[in-house]
């Protein structure tokens, strides 16, 4: 099959490489100075899971291309209208769209846009980082990207994309109930980025601080209450099953968002914290910490301007 790539970053030049270095027909579609970068530099990925360099097939919005049969979305939620008219003259009748944005605020515009036929769910659960260099920096195991059918979940097409995603080095992961699975790291991510970013620290000091993990407790239990209010397909026991999971995250475990605060880049507030206090106003759901979180990343922002 073949797969085109939005973004060579830290999420689609890992994901990509890998399926590259499986065997796989990947083109990443790039800007023309990042295209510039690694036609000098090759992609590479530094990787607990083994180091692995190329020079990838590259396109940009410019380029007059024939249709892909995969396209993995993974540019940040503030680039999204950019990136689905660059898209746009790339994505045929049967193309099928796996979107990795972080939140749920996109799949409405890529369905409106092209079609819901055209699009499936995805996420991801990645810690990377580009250095100076350009190169992909992945300094712990996790690297799962999960996909599945928003209706059928065992259709013709899905199994095809599984098998084309099967044998790389990185966690491809099949799933039965995408939506379920979106909302929950929808939830979980908004948690994490929300303490790392207001306390200026990886998780590991957060939730041995005296106070920490009710304060990361009460947190969840504000964005669980929002998104049920909501009628999101939200797990039992989830707020248990979020604490676990963020008391097994490295201890110097840092989010995306903080890690492009201290480059000093622009960050997803709106479509991550800021959508859920739209929809706690919406259903008048008190959150009074996801309003405190939201207001240093208004802050954060302000000061970019100055």
């Amino acid at each position: 099959m073949r797969i085109l790539v939005v973004g060579a970053g830290g999420v689609g030049g890992y994901f990509g490489g890998r399926l590259v270095e499986k065997g796989e027909d990947v083109t990443f579609l790039v800007r023309s100075k990042r295209k510039q970068q690694l036609e000098k530099n090759q992609l590479v990925i530094n990787s607990v899971k083994g180091n692995f360099s190329f020079q990838p097939k590259l396109i940009t919005k410019a380029d007059q291309s024939e249709t892909f049969d995969i396209v993995l979305f993974s540019t940040k939620a503030y680039h999204l209208e950019e990136a689905i008219a660059d898209l746009k003259p790339f994505i045929g009748e049967k193309t099928v769209i796996i979107p990795l944005l972080n939140g749920v605020a996109h799949l409405a515009l890529l369905k409106e846009t092209f079609s819901d036929q055209s699009v499936i769910g995805g996420l991801c659960f990645i810690e990377t980082t580009l250095n100076e260099n350009g190169e992909i920096i992945q300094t712990s195991d996790a690297d799962r990207l999960v996909f599945g059918e928003l209706g059928d979940p065992n259709s013709e097409r899905i199994q095809r994309i599984a098998d084309a995603f099967s044998g790389t080095k990185a966690d491809f992961t099949l799933s039965n109930h995408i939506e379920q699975d979106i909302w929950y790291k929808y939830s979980f991510i908004t948690v994490l980025s929300g303490v790392t970013t207001l306390m200026r620290a990886p998780i590991g000091p957060i939730r041995t601080s005296d106070g920490g993990q009710a304060f990361v407790r009460q947190l969840f239990n504000e964005v669980v209450e929002t998104m049920r209010a909501f009628g999101a397909p939200i797990q039992d026991g989830i707020v248990e099953k979020q604490m676990k999971a963020m008391n097994q995250l490295s201890y110097q475990m840092k989010s995306s968002m903080q890690r492009d605060m201290e480059k000093g880049s622009q960050i997803e507030g709106d479509f991550l914290q800021g959508y859920l206090l739209k929809l706690a106003k919406e259903y008048n759901i008190e959150t009074p910490l996801l309003k405190v979180v939201y207001q240093n990343l208004k802050v954060y922002e302000q000061m970019l301007s100055i």
